[in-house]
């Protein structure tokens, strides 16, 4: 069903991440050894005049994060904060949460320990002013990417921000990729590096076998996937639906999405089951969602793999539907296709997210599709207007 197509960038990984934690071939980690930072809260006395939404005052971290940013608004006074962390249990932090420090300097590291002494992380909290910026045409380019710092495994990748300095905005399931197959190079993910795009580098998805724990749970492919958004292991092995979260606040009125791919399908289309599907060509997956990030209520919105494309929420989708065959790089150019009318006030008060989704099978949810389909794109373009 339609309504699936965004469950091939979720359910794939947390299936695997359940078969492990019921074999023995991978230990049980030991109790003691976790050194996480689970949420971080600004508490200020005037939410309404430093946040854009009341529930940007708390940002839940997820295990792949390692900078924690806060978008406050321009006029915000950061000079004094106090930001209050919950950590992983028994785990201690330095320095201490709750202590009060001068945002204004720039980010605060705090460092992790966890209760039996032997593990450590860093993290990066940053709290920035933000001028809502109005933009004609917002580039997205792949050419900032590394392997992941905590395992040097799998590749991530980095969004230039206004100011020039590197974001974290795209997300992919690697994580859960290298749970199924830890054996894997960096190169043999689902989403890897092109170093020679359609204009200087580009990112590769190509779905992959999922190997022998993939096969006991019919669970045998794993897309390639990227999103705007953020992916968190710990979620999957719990709720493989709501592991993704896609999107992210924007401020602009987008128009039209484009872009250069190319597209290769695997020579065999397999179901479930893994057995073939004659005559099936496999399909890749590129759209864009944009949409309110609150409800009526004011609790926060976040679209997910099961309401990705059909949430009441939606305001516009870009989607051309098809993507043929090719193997030199072609022009996509989809328009946004509204379904309601946009809030000024509410667009300025960061109100509206939008989420990019590519995947290299588009019935990855189903866990259906070729292995090997290879889809690669580069030059991502969202082209704006804005109320004068």
């Amino acid at each position: 069903m339609r309504q699936n197509i965004g469950n091939h960038v979720a359910i794939w990984a947390s299936a695997i991440v359940l078969i492990l934690l019921n074999t023995s071939c991978f230990g049980s980690e030991p109790d003691g050894c976790e050194a996480d930072i689970e949420t971080v809260t600004l508490q200020v006395d005037d939410p309404a005049q430093f946040f854009f939404q009341p529930t940007d005052s708390i940002q839940i971290v997820f295990s792949t994060d390692s900078v924690i940013t806060f978008a406050v608004r321009g006029d915000a006074d950061v000079s004094a904060l106090s930001p209050v962390l919950t950590l992983s249990p028994g785990a201690t932090v330095s320095p201490a949460s709750g202590t009060t420090h001068d945002f204004s300097q720039g980010p605060v590291t705090y460092t992790v320990t966890s209760q039996d002494g032997h593990w450590q992380r860093h993290y990066r909290v940053n709290v920035v002013p933000t001028m809502v910026v109005v933009a004609d045409t917002l580039c997205y380019n792949f050419e900032h990417y590394e392997l992941e710092p905590s395992t040097m495994r799998y590749y991530m990748w980095h969004n230039t921000l206004p100011d020039g300095t590197l974001g974290n905005d795209w997300a992919t399931a690697n994580a859960g990729y290298r749970i199924s197959m830890g054996s894997a190079l960096p190169e043999e993910y689902p989403t890897t590096p092109l170093v020679e795009g359609y204009d200087g580098a580009a990112v590769c998805l190509t779905t992959r076998d999922t190997g022998p724990f993939g096969r006991m749970a019919n669970k045998r492919l794993a897309a390639g996937n990227m999103f705007l958004g953020t992916f968190d292991i710990r979620i999957a092995m719990s709720d493989h639906l709501h592991a993704t979260r896609f999107g992210l606040p924007f401020t602009s009125h987008p128009a039209r999405f484009t872009g250069y791919y190319t597209y290769e399908p695997g020579p065999t289309v397999q179901d479930f089951y893994g057995n073939p599907i004659e005559g099936r060509v496999d399909s890749a997956d590129v759209y864009a969602v944009f949409y309110r990030n609150h409800d009526a209520e004011g609790n926060e919105v976040v679209l997910y793999g099961d309401d990705v494309l059909s949430s009441n929420q939606i305001v516009a989708i870009a989607n051309l539907g098809y993507y043929k065959p090719t193997t030199t790089w072609t022009a996509w150019d989809a328009e946004f296709v509204y379904q309601g009318t946009i809030d000024e006030q509410l667009l300025a008060n960061r109100g509206y997210s939008l989420a990019i989704v590519f995947s290299s099978s588009r019935r990855g949810g189903d866990f259906v599709g070729a292995i090997g389909s290879r889809l690669c794109v580069d030059k991502v373009q969202l082209i704006c207007t804005h109320e004068e």
